[in-house]
Order: structure tokens, then sequence, then C-alpha cells
């Protein structure tokens, strides 16, 4: 359950394994379809954004195929799934832990800080500073420098990040 000004969203099924975050969604036609009036529909199109936003990545099926094509749904949550699955080159951790620090500074939508990285990671300062640093040489961050310029109290997102594939 995820909790955002309010209110309370809850999914089906969800599978997190690692930087992972997929929710699997069953909606009937009656409660998600044809009941819908024009709030209802807003606050379900809020809900998929504020959790996509959160770094779900939800995965819709009608009742109505699980019920009568199963065989369709099982084909489709597999290829989905497989995206996430070990590959034949392996990730590397570094490389996931930059993107989960860029993630982490869009969601903020503000600077980020040594501190918000150590806190999220549950690392000491200097691996946190060293991980923002790396990100500023690949131009993903600036710097932000304290009142006369001596030293780097936080970072802030380039310009291309947020266009750039975090994902």
């Amino acid at each position: 359950m995820l909790d955002w000004r309010g209110r309370s969203y809850f999914a089906d099924f969800a599978w997190l394994p690692g930087f992972v975050k997929l929710l699997i969604e069953i909606k009937g036609y009656a409660t998600h379809v044809r009941d819908l009036d024009r709030q209802k529909f807003c606050n379900e199109l809020n809900r998929e954004t504020f959790l996509h936003a959160m770094g779900y990545q939800v995965i819709s099926f009608s009742y109505d195929d699980v019920e009568q094509r199963p065989e369709l749904c099982i084909a489709l949550l597999r290829m989905v799934m497989a995206r996430y699955q070990a590959s034949a080159t392996p990730v590397l951790r570094a490389y996931m832990a930059e993107k989960e620090v860029l993630r982490l500074a869009v969601q903020r939508a503000e600077p980020i800080r040594p501190k918000d990285v150590e806190q999220h990671f549950d690392i000491d300062h200097r691996t946190a500073v060293m991980m923002l640093k790396k990100l500023c040489l690949k131009g993903m961050l600036t710097p932000a420098y304290s009142g006369k310029g001596q030293r780097i109290v936080k970072y802030t997102l380039a310009g291309n990040v947020l266009f750039a594939n975090i994902d």
C-alpha cells in the first residue's frame, strides 16, 4: 500500500526483485470502466501516474482475459518480466546505483544533497559524494556551490537528464 495526499493505493500483485518494482492489476470492466464518472477516471489516471513517479511499472490485465484467455496473460506477463530477469550480459551494480541516484533526484524535484543519497542507500558520506561526483563527470548532474563558491553542497540535474532514459 502506498499513500499520497490522503489516498491509499493498493495493487493486486507486486513483483519486486531488486531494483524492479512491477505492479500487476486485474481490472474488471464494471469497476474500472463502465462505472467510472469523470472524477473517478481522473483519480485512476492520477493513481497510475503517482505509482509511476514512485518507480513502479503498472501492468494491467482485463478480468475477462484472465478468466477466459489466461494463456495470453501468461505470455504477455512473461514478456514483460523477461526484460528484468538476468540476461547474458550482467548489469553492473554501479550503473544501477547511478540510475537510482538520478531517479531519486528526479523524484525529489529539487537539488539533491549527499545526505539524501546517504539515507537512500544507507551508505557513508564519502561513498555518496563519490557517486555524485561521478555523475557530474558524466554530465548528468551539476554541482551547486556554497555561498562563497568553495564547497559543493548539493547537485542539480543537468538539463539533458529530464529527457534521458533512466528506467
